[in-house]
């Protein structure tokens, strides 16, 4: 009874594989070229003494990467998947992929750069060398510690990319959004209403965001926090995607209790 489970699933798991495939080998014949993008290069200095960056902890009987991962390699859309970490990490999260991916050809795994910004820009620099940069070229970028994406918040990113150029991935915020300069006392109480709290995907054409990096002053690079904020300082639009609020960052270790809550859900 056991084989025959262990058959069965391995036949769901490879037609699984094939259809993909199939719906890959169609996207491929369209205009605009679609990669996902995980970032996976954060060391987890606040999930405290773990002895391994977050996105290497499990939750299940899976590390956090491979749940996200997992997100990426159903939407058929991308041409691949880049998954970028830090240069002692690459053997490890290649070995991860082999393990639980069926299609790893799909996903490549590329070294990360000394900033957030910097491993986007190395991505965007690997497509150009495959030859598939251009006006059109897509990035779908997301953090690898939300394994908790929808295929639904993916695919709005790439509808309003195609149609805007660049959109965030956000939910309207609940709680009261206070403002300190000094970081002692409040300098300001905005309008809860114009608040929202950003998550990821963040999603740009990549020929653009390129574009838009390299023209910001050092100084102006020192306060990036986040790719949109490189089109919004240099006055271009982002587009809102709704977010959902269980598409958590697992950053703190309560984070991971939650995070199993939810895997049960």
């Amino acid at each position: 009874m056991k084989n025959k489970f262990f058959t069965q699933r391995v036949c769901v798991c490879a037609l699984l594989a094939t259809n993909i495939a199939y719906s890959h080998k169609q996207r491929r014949n369209e205009e605009t070229m679609i990669y996902g993008v995980v970032l996976a290069g954060g060391v987890g200095s606040r999930m405290g003494n773990m002895g391994k960056p977050k996105q290497y902890l499990l939750i299940g009987d899976k590390p956090i990467l491979i749940h996200t991962l997992e997100k990426f390699y159903m939407q058929s859309e991308f041409e691949k998947v880049l998954v970028l970490c830090p240069v002692e990490w690459l053997s490890h999260t290649k070995n991860l992929i082999r393990r639980y991916i069926p299609d790893k050809d799909r996903i490549v795994v590329l070294e990360g750069g000394d900033t957030r910004n910097e491993t986007i820009m190395n991505a965007i620099d690997y497509i150009e060398q495959e030859g598939n940069l251009d006006q059109e070229t897509i990035i779908v970028t997301h953090d690898s510690v939300r394994p908790f994406v929808t295929q639904r918040i993916l695919e709005e990113n790439i509808r309003y990319a195609k149609e805007y150029g660049a959109c965030d991935t956000a939910v309207a915020a609940t709680d009261t959004i206070v403002c300190s300069e000094d970081n002692v006392v409040i300098s300001d109480i905005p309008e809860r209403r114009k608040m929202y709290q950003g998550q990821t995907p963040q999603t740009f054409q990549a020929m653009k965001l390129k574009e838009l990096y390299q023209a910001l002053t050092p100084a102006e690079k020192e306060l990036l926090t986040d790719a949109a904020k490189i089109f919004v300082m240099k006055g271009e639009k982002v587009h809102i995607v709704e977010g959902e609020v269980f598409n958590i960052k697992i950053t703190y270790p309560y984070d991971l209790r939650v995070a199993e809550a939810l895997l049960k859900v």
